[in-house]
């Protein structure tokens, strides 16, 4: 019994002994400042999400959605549809059912748990509204439990939006 301890002792003193003579035989110098270094990002961010919900950019999303295509927007929504239905009727999935999502209450399907954030969001899915949230759903509404990471083109979010207006039974008008 004791040749056991003696040799597991033996065996922990070795492995700190070896890992200390390395870092003294391998001694590296940390450098003064990082070799990678990340931009900020968050000031452009900020500024397109703000730009967004300004009056211009309502005029501008209003414009873009004269010339979108749905079949497109059916084709983005294909990311969507592992989480959302859009089908009349369709149940809730991970996230809410969709059909006639724009005009209602952000946070008023009655049988999904929302997340505390987006009920008390408030606001209505108007166009503009849609828009600002699918570029980052996070950065829109703090504390959403929506996990996507959003659509950076305009086309296609114009694209999809202008498809979940035709998916509901009083569709927003276009102009």
């Amino acid at each position: 019994m004791n040749k056991i301890i003696a040799s597991i002792i033996l065996a922990v003193i070795l492995v700190l002994g070896i890992n200390k003579i390395t870092d003294i035989i391998f001694y590296v110098e940390k450098p003064e400042k990082s070799a990678y270094q990340v931009a900020s990002v968050s000031t452009t961010t900020t500024t397109e999400t703000t730009s967004a919900s300004s009056s211009s950019g309502s005029g501008e999303i209003m414009a873009l959605l004269a010339s979108a295509n749905v079949a497109d927007g059916e084709k983005v929504f294909k990311k969507c549809a592992a989480c959302h239905s859009i089908a009349k009727g369709g149940g809730n999935k991970i996230g809410p059912a969709l059909w006639g999502v724009l005009g209602r209450q952000a946070g008023s399907v009655s049988d999904y748990k929302y997340s505390k954030a987006m009920a008390a969001h408030g606001k209505t899915w108007s166009f503009e509204e849609m828009n600002s949230f699918l570029i980052k759903p996070r950065d829109w509404i703090k504390g959403t439990k929506m996990s996507f990471a959003g659509l950076k083109s305009k086309n296609d979010r114009v694209a999809v939006i202008l498809y979940m207006n035709e998916k509901t039974d009083s569709p927003l008008p276009l102009q």
